[in-house]
């Protein structure tokens, strides 16, 4: 364990403020060496009636972990851990461009943007909006509020569907397989339901023998409201 994931996993939570707009609990806070991170306690969240099983955070946890053995690397760093109110997820912090034109980068055909895009169809992200992505000021994208994702049954919503129809390419193919050769179900079992952990088996199976991008479901909005 290095210096970093010892501070994620165990250094002390100081809450400096609270995003005002968020519709959970969301706090930010500094760990030592004055890391920044959001926290996301459990206690915070609003019941879900389309997701009965489990908790947000533990969804943030579950795609961060895809994330990063999928070698998507578009989730910050976050953990599952005991906080000033209880049990949460946190998550970096990422500073974010001033600059950059989300709304116009996020529509556009970034090859970070595609990145994004196969990711949400693996983890079934039903709420990707403009406000979830991250342009940082390097230009590296990263995507945020992962909570209302990995659902067995298909409920991606995403205002990013410019890619939809398109071939997979030779790359995403190899990446996606080997994906599913590095999915540890017992570590995921901590976060999601048997039936979920099953249900990313599928979906990414799915997407292989299709061969390309998933395209809107006809039965459930295509889209987030609001989108931003």
């Amino acid at each position: 364990m290095d210096t970093e994931d010892k501070i994620f996993q165990s250094g002390e939570l100081e809450v400096i403020g609270r995003l005002v707009d968020a519709s959970n609990a969301s706090l930010l806070c500094t760990l030592p060496d004055n890391v920044k991170v959001i926290y996301k306690p459990i206690a915070g969240e609003r019941p879900l009636w389309d997701f009965p099983d489990g908790n947000l955070a533990s969804r943030e946890v579950a795609a961060y972990y895809i994330s990063e053995i999928g070698n998507f690397k578009v989730v910050p760093k976050t953990v599952l851990r005991e906080g000033p109110f209880g049990t949460g997820a946190i998550q970096k912090w990422i500073e974010t461009s001033e600059e950059a034109d989300v709304i116009t980068i996020a529509q556009s055909n970034d090859s970070q943007m595609r990145n994004l895009a196969l990711f949400d169809i693996v983890i079934n992200n039903a709420d990707r909006k403009f406000g979830h992505v991250l342009i940082t000021p390097e230009n590296r994208i990263f995507g945020c509020d992962h909570g209302v994702s990995l659902h067995k049954e298909n409920k991606l919503r995403t205002v990013v569907w410019q890619f939809a129809e398109e071939l997979l390419q030779p790359a995403e193919v190899e990446q996606l397989n080997e994906l599913l050769s590095q999915i540890d179900c017992k570590h995921l079992s901590t976060y999601l339901s048997e039936d979920e952990i099953d249900a990313i088996f599928e979906r990414t199976k799915n997407l292989l023998e299709a061969g390309r991008f998933s395209s809107p479901n006809p039965n459930w909005p295509a889209v987030p409201w609001p989108p931003y």
